[in-house]
């Protein structure tokens, strides 16, 4: 209907540049409002992983069973292309892999399927986990390749990588970025303070997870950043907003931590 999307909530946008070590600082309490809850508890229902032809989706599907079945919890893992299953899931998973424009294209061309993610998401607040590119679609736009509108949940662009040298031996860091690397959640003069999201409530500050990318999210608002990594500077590694959650890294491919982060957004009741 017309004027109904622009009643849905979204970030205020505050026009703060990077770097982003001043980002996390400014976080402060931003996620102590937030609440997991036991992580042993009965849940039912299903968690639905978005078919739209991007992404592991098997592997993705694999490691949410792997630690449903650890935490004794009541769900189904559904990989589904079908609107209805994304509109009544306990939680919502969109991976993604690729070029931006091929992805947001590609979940466009899905009948019915932004719409159902709307209505579940930003209109009931059903938990969202964008996972690598599946994060990267929750920007204004990206500029993969061309320009290409995204979902715009939680504004900002998606920009090429532009590394600065390694700080080693001066030599320039690859693209795409690929492999392990620690992300980082708050920093503070007044000392450690647990600022984290709920999704890494059991993952310290430098926990390693898995990255392959050659574009980042640039958010608008600092205030959405949950986590950061390095490389060739401050990359944003983790985005947040009410019940959504983006990640630039593959949980899936993260072995321990990556788990441990899943069952914690099984557990997290925004």
């Amino acid at each position: 209907m017309p004027g109904m999307l622009s009643s849905l909530r979204t970030p205020r946008v505050r026009s703060v540049q990077f770097p982003i070590r001043i980002c996390l600082i400014l976080i402060g309490n931003h996620y102590k409002s937030l609440n997991w809850v036991s992580r042993r508890q009965n849940l039912t229902g299903h968690i639905a992983i978005i078919d739209y032809g991007s992404g592991n989706l098997r592997s993705a599907a694999k490691a949410f069973e792997k630690v449903i079945s650890q935490e004794n919890l009541d769900l189904d893992v559904l990989i589904t292309s079908r609107p209805e299953d994304v509109e009544s899931a306990e939680k919502i998973v969109l991976p993604g892999q690729g070029a931006f424009g091929d992805c947001i294209t590609a979940l466009k061309a899905c009948p019915g399927m932004i719409e159902a993610m709307e209505n579940a998401v930003r209109r009931r607040g059903v938990p969202f986990l964008g996972i690598c590119v599946g994060m990267q679609l929750l920007a204004t736009r990206g500029l993969e390749n061309g320009i290409f509108p995204g979902l715009n949940w939680i504004p900002g662009e998606v920009v090429k990588l532009d590394p600065a040298n390694d700080g080693k031996n001066n030599a320039p860091l690859k693209i795409p970025h690929m492999g392990w690397n620690g992300i980082m959640y708050h920093l503070s003069d007044a000392g450690p303070q647990d600022n984290r999201h709920p999704v890494f409530r059991h993952n310290e500050s430098g926990a390693h997870f898995y990255f392959v990318h050659s574009y980042h999210y640039r958010p608008h608002d600092i205030g959405t950043v949950a986590a950061v990594t390095e490389y060739g500077g401050p990359v944003v590694a983790a985005v947040a907003y009410e019940n959504i959650c983006g990640l630039q890294f593959h949980p899936e491919k993260s072995q321990q931590a990556g788990l441990q982060l899943i069952a914690d957004f099984l557990s997290w009741r925004p």
